[in-house]
């Protein structure tokens, strides 16, 4: 080789070793953007059934489902209310009851149902067993006004569903309650069919918790003494939810 001709060969050799560490690393980058990238979509398209998702979509219907307007007669907590003493049976018709219904103090449970019964909305009836205890009925006004209650428009698109899914759907959601009650350690609502309390007697319903015959009115009424059986599919039948 010529002389004159080496520094060009020299200089050609470290531009393309440059070159080449250039290369090794815009290839290393591109792979590091790639996983980025994939990592980033994966994020973006995460199944949309995911436990974050389904807690938030629950939370968001119960709220959506119960808003007020200009229109609603009553607040959420004065319709929630009126709806469990509609719901219950006569031992759970109370305000301690619907206190631990509520998730709410018995002094914040007392003035809703207050608020009610100076509206002529519900009555309370003193046991003859102890008079200190009461429990509220909903009066002919109570329940014409119930007719009107915003979580009809969530009924009628529930009542939509086919009778396996709403069956289903009636199961998931009984069994989330019963867990998260256990799991926080506060009552579970539920009624006679799924309680370990319930037995039969020949023809005849029987509660072990009240050691009494059970109506058949009272079959599918909430009850605070509710105690999930082992194997339970839901809290009551799909027709009593609707």
């Amino acid at each position: 080789m010529r002389r004159a001709a080496w520094p060009g060969f020299v200089n050609g050799l470290f531009i393309a070793g440059i070159d080449l560490i250039s290369l090794r690393h815009y290839v290393t980058w591109l792979a590091i953007v790639k996983v980025i990238s994939i990592r980033y979509q994966l994020a973006m398209t995460r199944d949309p059934r995911t436990p974050d998702r389904i807690a938030e979509l629950l939370v968001h219907v119960g709220r959506a489902a119960q808003s007020e307007d200009a229109r609603s007669e009553l607040t959420a907590a004065q319709w929630t209310c009126l709806r469990f003493f509609a719901r219950a049976n006569g031992s759970t018709r109370t305000p301690s009851a619907f206190a631990s219904f509520q998730a709410t103090t018995r002094g914040t449970a007392s003035q809703i149902v207050k608020s009610l019964e100076r509206r002529g909305l519900v009555a309370r009836t003193r046991s003859e067993r102890d008079r200190r205890s009461v429990r509220f009925d909903l009066t002919e006004q109570g329940r014409a006004i119930l007719g009107k209650d915003p979580l009809r428009v969530l009924v009628g698109l529930i009542d939509g569903l086919d009778d396996a899914e709403s069956t289903h759907f009636l199961a998931t959601l009984s069994g989330l309650a019963s867990s998260l009650a256990a799991r926080r350690d506060v009552p579970a609502f539920g009624t006679c069919r799924d309680c370990s309390h319930f037995g039969r007697s020949g023809h005849a319903a029987y509660c072990a918790c009240m050691a009494a015959e059970l109506a058949a009115d009272e079959m599918h009424k909430l009850c605070a003494s509710y105690t999930p059986a082992l194997g339970a599919a839901s809290q009551g039948e799909p027709d009593a939810a609707r």
